[in-house]
């Protein structure tokens, strides 16, 4: 992963294409994050004075980059192949390599999208993608204990719930609590027998 440029990295799933943020992308994005605020404010951090600025987007492409050539995270858009549509990003964050090899995985999709798989569709191909080609051994994720959509998803795709962290991260100015999940490579959990 160390050295890989942002602008090689793609995966393909079969209706979206998964690749870092471009500069290119920054009207589709501030379109889709400033339709979907109500739907997103509930379960995200507040966002700052300048979330939806062309500077705070340039810093994001930015951050992309270079968090993608040092091996520390993989920020992908997810673009629609039929039609070039932005619908989302999901992050793989805070890699750590030795003896942990695990990641965080953080996720978001517009209003317009929710509900239609394409967010389980990138996620195992994340999964999938950080296992394989990462060499990772555990992901992590967490959600605010009343979003049933997103526990239901990370359930879908692997995860498994271990547990709540308490005052995890601010969401609407208040510190929340947050239930963690997480899938691991070689995961033997709630099996019963070997082989």
């Amino acid at each position: 992963m160390l050295g890989r440029s942002a602008k090689k990295l793609k995966i393909e799933t079969p209706r979206l294409t998964l690749r870092p943020p471009q500069h290119g992308d920054y009207r589709a994005w501030i379109a889709l994050r400033d339709s979907s605020r109500d739907f997103l404010s509930p379960w995200e951090p507040t966002w700052a004075p300048d979330h939806l600025t062309r500077k705070s987007f340039t810093n994001r492409v930015y951050w992309a980059n270079r968090s993608v050539t040092n091996g520390s995270a993989v920020p992908l858009f997810l673009v629609r192949r039929d039609d070039q549509a932005l619908l989302g990003a999901l992050t793989l964050d805070n890699i750590r390599r030795g003896p942990a090899q695990a990641g965080t995985m953080g996720y978001w999709i517009g209003e317009p999208h929710a509900r239609a798989g394409y967010m389980r569709e990138a996620l195992e191909a994340m999964v999938h993608y950080a296992f394989t080609d990462l060499d990772l051994s555990r992901l992590e994720a967490g959600c605010l204990p009343e979003n049933a959509p997103s526990r239901g998803l990370l359930e879908s795709v692997g995860f498994k719930y271990e547990g709540v962290a308490q005052s995890y991260l601010q969401i609407g100015g208040r510190w929340r609590n947050h239930v963690l999940y997480a899938n691991l490579r070689a995961d033997r959990r709630g099996r019963t027998r070997t082989g």
